[in-house]
């Protein structure tokens, strides 16, 4: 059976089901007694119940079968699988024929797990544990009289099989991934039982001490030291950054640790796990809403809690489930009763606490909702290009897996690298995927200014299906099917690609946008493979990676000759060679014929002149082609040597093309045509007819027509136009970048090739201009686009007017408004004066105040009178004085020259 981890269940409740069917006679007797079939419920009862001086249930992995899915190798190695309650369903049923057969399953369980598991394992040493148990509980029942000593044998099913050598780092790793925030959760509980849990997990190798622990300050050849050299080897974690919220929660669960029974037993182990669903499924019909401890663990370390309260909420159904399903008198619910109001009592604690008492050490604050930066989100399980201090063209292929920002304000992430094929150590002749990378145990902090790009990297088993929806298609994805021990310097593969992911998104899934036909997948040479010594032998060390600065990955690892490992996979088959080639023709005599058309291939190396030939309607042609003067093991070099990986280069320089003509063995290579032909080269190239035998021999190549599918080789086109990466294309300033001819994504453009003119010269006197369809096409592209503005001018105008004609009416909903209250001001400011009138007429005249003010009133009137009389004398001088027509010439200012005659 597989390893389990050593956390603790509570024991199953005895089955309360009494209908059960009568058993298997023989004879028309029982073959087993009643008796017997009580001792077999009472032996699995006490192996149920049993637990060593450690509180450890040794039974507990044996409680189920194993899962297939989960581990498919289980059933090919194991041919009778079995588990403790495929025996209880039997002893229930009543179907086994013999007490023997009881036994015999029971031993299977031992035998089992001692065959498939390794001797380091918890599994292997539980059934160890388990077998001197069964052994004790038969012997009761011989005592007893109940069964006999033969029929209570345990029988001899064979020897235990030596473990294979694979290494135990690979068979853990995976485990060690999920267990690692648990362990680090129990590491603060009390010692002794921290003792308990690394007693139970086995004994650490030395190295496994060195990777958790690191080592001394020692140097090493290189010149670094020891601790430099083990934090680029070892597999890391994240670092622990806990929002005051998600560190009130652990504060709980650590507290509810702390509590113990009468037996010195920890209250909490009642409720670490759930109930077998196979052996109790009673409990999960009367329990709606079933909850236990490592579910809420697992719910805070997936950060499913958006409060403390929301934390409580399964905590009180955990306990509320016990305390319904147990009776009040029992020990679980006495336990639950006391669990309950010690965690309300530690939650209140908790929540009176102020946020700044769980600010971390080092001042992190954490950042939850991720990082805005250059107008981009940045958040937990992003696949990211971090810059490379080693590399600026290569940058960090990594996975977001933290965010924070320090006490001065500078915010951070917490990456996990994954490492490209030539960043490794690996054997020679591994295959790669292309675009693929591995995945290491390095997690580092950067500076979120040091985040170049986004990419995404894919599981093998989806890389060939699609692409991420909406990632876009300018950006970078990667396959990865394997992870990089940096300890050992080996490569295994991934289980499961959950595992390798953060926390918070392992639960989530992303849509893809599937090819028509999956991409097929083919693996290609190691691109350091020409690292390999000369003279590597399969006993040297294995070499070690070359580094440069100290947060980053290597500059280049390295390739050995050791032996593969008894898990590696041998390289892939090599193509076959094509078949022999037929013998050259006969040599044909030079030709005569006047000035022809013809077609002529060039030899790059000039060792070969060009052959002459008549142009065939078919365009047929024969040229000489002379082999590489290369050694042949260099040759074969170039041709593996991936394309990919010779772009790869910091340089702007184009990247380098193996020679285009094959080696000898390829058979013949098809020459291309110039397709320019004149008179002159005609009469040059005809006294040169006869071909040169410098070299000794010449391979006539065939034209593509005139050769099989099969045999055709087709030399690959050099790369005309590339550009670097966005990081490398970004190191560049922008002021230089502008000189140059850029792509639509500012990256400068690099050619390795003159320009072509891709239009033939305009003859003189031809006509040039636009086709119909063209023009048609324009003309109605200019009408659709004159449709389009006075659509928009009318509904403009439209939107205009309304918005005149609603100011309008607010202008005179407010006006009225305005003059409403004019009015009723002037009215309450007439009866004021009148009311302050009367008061000052009180104040002066006392009782005779009405007297007094008729008095002034009649004056008033009388003065009016007076005044309105007097204006009206003036207004008819006035009327008078300008209906007068006689001018009065009296006084100095008057001359003649100011009178107007025609008056």
């Amino acid at each position: 059976m597989p390893t389990a981890g050593g956390t603790k269940s509570p024991s199953p409740i005895p089955t309360t089901e009494t209908n059960a069917p009568e058993s298997i006679t023989v004879d028309g007797e029982s073959a087993i007694s009643e008796e017997a079939w009580r001792g077999m419920d009472t032996v699995l009862k006490n192996i149920y119940a049993y637990r060593d001086q450690d509180g450890h249930d040794v039974s507990k992995i044996f409680h189920r079968r194993v899962n297939k899915r989960a581990n498919p190798d289980y059933y090919d190695v194991i041919k009778e699988p079995t588990a403790m309650s495929v025996i209880k369903t039997n002893v229930v049923a009543k179907t086994y024929r013999t007490f023997a057969e009881f036994v015999r399953d029971f031993a299977l369980l031992s035998h089992n797990a001692q065959v498939y598991n390794r001797p380091q394992s918890q599994a292997y040493e539980d059934a160890l544990a388990l077998k001197p148990l069964l052994e004790s509980e038969l012997k009761k029942l011989v005592d007893e009289g109940i069964v006999t000593a033969e029929a209570a044998a345990i029988p001899h099913l064979g020897d235990i099989p030596p473990a294979s050598p694979v290494p135990l780092e690979e068979e853990g790793e995976e485990e060690d991934e999920d267990d690692e925030d648990e362990e680090d959760d129990e590491a603060d509980d009390s010692d002794d039982e921290g003792v308990r849990r690394r007693r139970r997990r086995g004994p650490r190798s030395t190295a496994a001490i060195t990777k958790r622990e690191g080592g001394g300050a020692a140097k090493g050849d290189d010149g670094q030291t020891a601790r430099e050299a083990d934090l680029r080897r070892k597999r890391g974690r994240p670092p622990r950054v806990d929002t005051p919220m998600e560190a009130r929660i652990k504060a709980v669960l650590k507290g509810l640790r702390k509590f113990k029974g009468p037996t010195g037993e920890l209250k909490v182990n009642h409720f670490e796990k759930l109930p077998d669903k196979a052996q109790m499924p009673e409990y999960f019909e009367e329990i709606k809403v079933p909850m236990a401890f490592d579910v809420i663990k697992k719910k805070a370390k997936r950060k499913k809690y958006q409060s403390v309260d929301h934390f409580m909420k399964d905590v009180e159904i955990m306990f509320e489930n016990a305390k319904m399903y147990n009776r009040d008198d029992s020990q679980i619910y006495k336990d639950a009763a006391d669990l309950q109001i010690e965690a309300r009592h530690l939650a209140e604690q908790e929540k009176k606490k102020p946020d700044s008492e769980y600010t971390m050490e080092d001042g992190r604050l954490p950042l939850p909702n991720g990082i805005l930066h250059s107008g981009e989100l940045w958040k937990v399980g992003d696949w990211v290009h971090i810059q490379n201090p080693n590399d600026v063209t290569m940058p960090i292929v990594a996975q977001i897996y933290r965010t924070w920002q320090d006490s001065d304000g500078q915010q951070w992430v917490n990456a996990c690298w994954y490492y490209r094929p030539e960043q490794t150590v690996h054997r020679f002749e591994r295959h790669f995927y292309e675009n693929e990378v591995v995945k290491t145990g390095q997690y580092r902090d950067h500076h979120i200014d040091e985040v170049v790009d986004r990419c995404f990297v894919m599981f093998f088993t989806r890389y060939n299906k699609g692409r991420p929806r909406g990632f876009p298609h300018d950006k970078d994805v990667y396959v990865c099917e394997s992870r990089y021990n940096e300890e050992k310097y080996k490569l295994n593969k991934i289980k499961t690609w959950a595992s390798c992911l953060p926390d918070e998104v392992r639960e989530k899934d992303y849509e893809m946008d599937l090819f028509d036909q999956p991409k097929k997948m083919r693996k290609v040479p190691s691109p350091i493979k020409h690292l390999l010594s000369a003279n590597a032998r399969e006993t040297d060390d294995i070499p070690k990676p070359t580094w440069g600065v100290a947060n980053a990955p290597p500059v280049v690892g390295a390739v050995h000759k050791r032996p593969r490992e008894p898990n590696e996979s041998p390289p892939p088959e090599p193509t076959p060679s094509p078949p022999p080639q037929p013998p050259p023709p006969p040599a044909r005599q030079a030709s005569t014929i006047p000035s022809q058309s013809i077609h002529g291939s060039y030899v790059p190396n000039g060792t070969a002149d060009m052959v002459i030939g008549l142009a065939t309607p078919q365009h047929q042609m024969r040229s000489t082609s002379i082999p590489s003067q290369g050694p042949l093991a260099q040759q074969a070099y170039n041709h593996q040597y991936p394309p990919q990986y010779g772009q790869q280069s910091a340089s702007p320089a184009p990247a380098f093309q193996p020679s285009s003509q094959p080696n000898a063995s390829y058979g013949v290579q098809t020459t291309h045509s110039s397709g320019y032909v004149q008179g002159q080269a005609v009469a040059q190239s005809n006294q040169y007819m006869t071909p040169p035998h410098s070299y000794g021999y010449h391979q006539p190549s065939i034209s593509r027509t005139g050769m099989s599918a099969v045999n055709a080789y087709n030399p690959p086109r050099p790369v005309e136009v590339y550009h670097l990466s966005d990081a490398a294309n970004h190191s560049i300033p922008e002021d230089i970048r502008e000189k140059f001819h850029r792509d639509e994504c500012g990256r400068i453009l690099f050619f390795t090739v003159p320009p072509l003119d891709p239009l033939p010269p305009v003859k003189k006197g031809d006509a040039v201009g636009h086709s119909v369809r063209y023009l048609a096409r324009k003309q109605k592209h200019v009408e659709g686009l004159e449709l389009k503005r006075k659509r928009d001018r009318e509904a403009y105008e439209a939107e205009a007017e309304t918005r005149k004609r609603a100011k309008r009416e607010e202008e005179e909903r407010l006006g009225a408004q305005v003059a409403e209250l004019k009015e009723e001001a002037l009215s309450m400011l007439e009866q004021q004066m009148a009311d302050a009138t009367v008061m000052a007429y009180k104040k002066r005249y006392g009782e005779r105040a009405r007297e007094g003010m008729k008095f002034e009133l009649d004056a008033l009137e009388k003065a009016q009178d007076r005044e309105k009389a007097r204006l009206a004398e003036v207004r008819r001088n006035e009327r008078k004085w300008e209906e007068r027509e006689v001018v009065l010439l009296k006084g100095p200012g008057v001359f003649l020259d100011d009178v107007d005659a025609r008056v």
